[in-house]
């Protein structure tokens, strides 16, 4: 009998038993021909039916934690040094490869946080369940077949038979999240460790994931680690949670306590940087004012769509419906916000504000109508307009000096000669919080705090009337993010600016935006101030966002919701046809909300 099959399924069943144990865990890279502790001495164990959170931000140490268990560290250059990870009667550390893949996925399954890269994307989704399954089962592919089926319907995926057949990129990122989860848990695991499960998901489709993982542990009894430096997430889910800061355990204990007294500053530092509803109600608005400010944007009845040919000839056949008689207009020196799911037509908007998509109706920024401008009037427009993304990673040069991509602008433009763009960027740099010196580094060499802190700085370059940050704090820590954010209002503050902020996380938008719009499938069916939606909200679908917002208190009870079913609806529509066109009635104070009953009903 090998190592990996001396551990009977479901072996540790009584409650206070250890599933898994961690005992002096060690993981060190090699660089420059020394060893460096990515992860010290750590150590807990993991109870059957228990979550065990593992906290903290970027860096600390718990997707290596999480690698170590699986025996999925890059080998020669990372390695458990020293320790053990007792699951069963076998130090998984000593396994090696082969006795690792006869328990990797089958006993202990792992669940990423991009599930797009850890699906194979030219395989069908039944394919590789089936492959999953038939590597741990001695079954047929027909037998197989069956229990993907069945293992898709678990994780309530709607027309699991249509799934099957369908690839990676033809799902949305629920549903492929959905998947992964089918895939993990097909086995019935005793350990499942899910890395990030939900933080590149809208708060509507988290709440439903967690929910499920909730219901599948429920009925399985399978022990999950939860890591995350979402501590609202933690909140929810967690029995225990494990605080790490580079790579060692800060502190450890029931989660009521570490919410309630946490003993070590940085747990409370990290948990005083989450953003909480009902903190921005407490923030100061724009500054009162005898006169509206002029607006530097303006949108009105806005319509992007996007065409889809077939057949023999190319004709188009269908469009799809992204934006659909859009308007608002964003104030200077005002943070106007678009909020809803991923897919409702927030970034396209963006792009079309910036003059990067063709659109149809009237828009106009800093006085300019976008349509029918020649080059010269776009590259003129983007002066005016700037975006901070959402990876600063990817938005720089990775071969371009830091300095450099900030002055960049500049010499597009022609601004300046070579020393003023030097000043100018080492200027925007103490504006931004970096030292000046730090202009002659390269990317890899920052934090994504710091990386952001770039980008913003290079927005910042051309002085420009509207930045458009696009999902640009969704990927930090909490405490990254608050600092960014604050950041974000003192420049605001300090030039005037106006932001058009997007986002999912309703949290982050209360406490950040003066006005917001709610989308859903390409028309905004609520706007108003941040006291108005977050006060009052009246339209069921701002309603459902709000309350799917995780709360970071062990103690708060959460409302029964309705679980989703059936097929979200499409925006793609065939030539001559199109969605039904929602009306915005003022119910007071230029507070809007949509009166199209349907749609009321579709959200709720």
């Amino acid at each position: 009998m090998s190592a990996a099959e001396d551990i009977p399924p479901g072996a540790a069943t009584a409650p206070d038993t250890p599933v898994l144990s961690v005992e002096g865990l060690t993981v060190s890279v090699r660089a420059n021909g020394a060893e460096r502790p990515l992860v010290e001495d750590l150590s807990f164990t993991l109870r059957r039916g228990e979550t065990l959170a593992i906290a903290g931000e970027s860096g600390s140490g718990k997707s290596i934690t999480s690698l170590a268990i699986m025996g999925l560290l890059p080998p020669p250059a990372v390695r458990a040094s020293a320790g053990r990870v007792i699951f069963g009667s076998s130090d998984l550390l000593a396994l090696g490869e082969a006795g690792m893949r006869r328990i990797r996925g089958d006993r202990i399954a792992m669940i990423f946080q991009e599930p797009m890269t850890s699906l194979n994307p030219v395989m069908t989704i039944g394919a590789q369940l089936v492959e999953a399954l038939r590597e741990h089962e001695a079954i047929s592919r027909a037998e197989a077949r069956a229990q993907a089926l069945a293992a898709l319907k678990s994780v309530r995926i709607a027309q699991p038979e249509r799934r099957l057949d369908q690839y990676p990129h033809e799902l949305s990122g629920g549903m492929r999240q959905r998947v992964m989860i089918a895939m993990a848990l097909a086995l019935k695991p005793d350990v499942l460790i899910a890395d990030e499960p939900t933080t590149a998901l809208d708060v509507t489709v988290q709440r439903e994931v967690l929910d499920l993982l909730r219901d599948l542990q429920r009925d399985m009894g399978t022990a999950i680690i939860l890591i995350t430096h979402d501590m609202g997430v933690v909140a929810e889910m967690a029995e225990r949670v494990i605080v790490m800061r580079n790579g060692r355990m800060v502190e450890q204990g029931a989660v009521s306590q570490i919410f309630g007294t946490p003993q070590e500053a940085y747990t409370q530092e990290l948990l005083a940087a989450v953003p909480r509803m009902g903190d921005g109600a407490t923030r100061p608005g724009q500054p009162a004012s005898d006169t509206t400010p002029p607006p530097v944007a303006r949108l009105d009845r806005v319509d992007v769509r996007f065409d889809i040919r077939g057949g023999l000839l190319g004709r188009v056949t269908h469009r799809v419906h992204a934006v659909e008689h859009v308007s608002f207009d964003i104030r200077a020196g005002e943070t106007f916000a678009l909020v809803g799911e991923s897919g409702c037509g927030k970034s396209t908007i963006a792009r079309a504000i910036a003059g990067l998509v063709p659109h149809e109706g009237h828009l106009e920024v800093a006085g300019r109508v976008l349509k029918g401008l020649d080059a010269a009037g776009r590259k003129a427009i983007r002066r005016d307009v700037q975006m901070v993304f959402q990876d600063p990673m990817a938005a720089l040069d990775p071969r371009m000096r830091v300095g450099a991509a900030v002055a960049e602008p500049l010499v597009i433009h022609g601004i300046g000669t070579e020393d003023e763009r030097r000043a100018r960027a080492a200027d925007l740099f103490a504006r931004v919080g970096l030292p000046p010196e730090a202009v002659e580094r390269y990317p890899h060499e920052f934090s994504g705090g710091q990386r952001q802190r770039i980008c913003i700085a290079r927005a910042l370059a051309l002085n420009p009337k509207l930045i458009i940050c696009d999902e640009s704090t969704s990927a930090l820590d909490v405490s990254v993010q608050a600092r960014v954010l604050d950041l974000l209002e003192a420049l605001k503050r300090e030039f005037g600016i106006a932001y058009l902020f997007i986002s999912h996380d309703m949290a982050v938008v209360e406490n950040i935006a003066d006005r917001l719009a709610v989308m859903y499938l390409g028309q905004i069916v609520e706007m108003g101030s941040r006291a108005q939606i977050f006060g009052n909200p009246q339209h069921p679908y701002t309603r459902r966002l709000i309350e799917a917002v995780p709360v970071p208190d062990p103690g708060h009870v959460r409302a029964p919701a309705p679980r989703l079913s059936g097929e979200v609806p499409s925006p793609i529509h065939p030539v001559g046809s199109g969605p039904r066109r929602l009306d915005l009635c003022d119910i007071g104070g230029g507070h809007l909300v949509a009166g199209d009953r349907a749609a009321k009903e579709a959200a709720a």
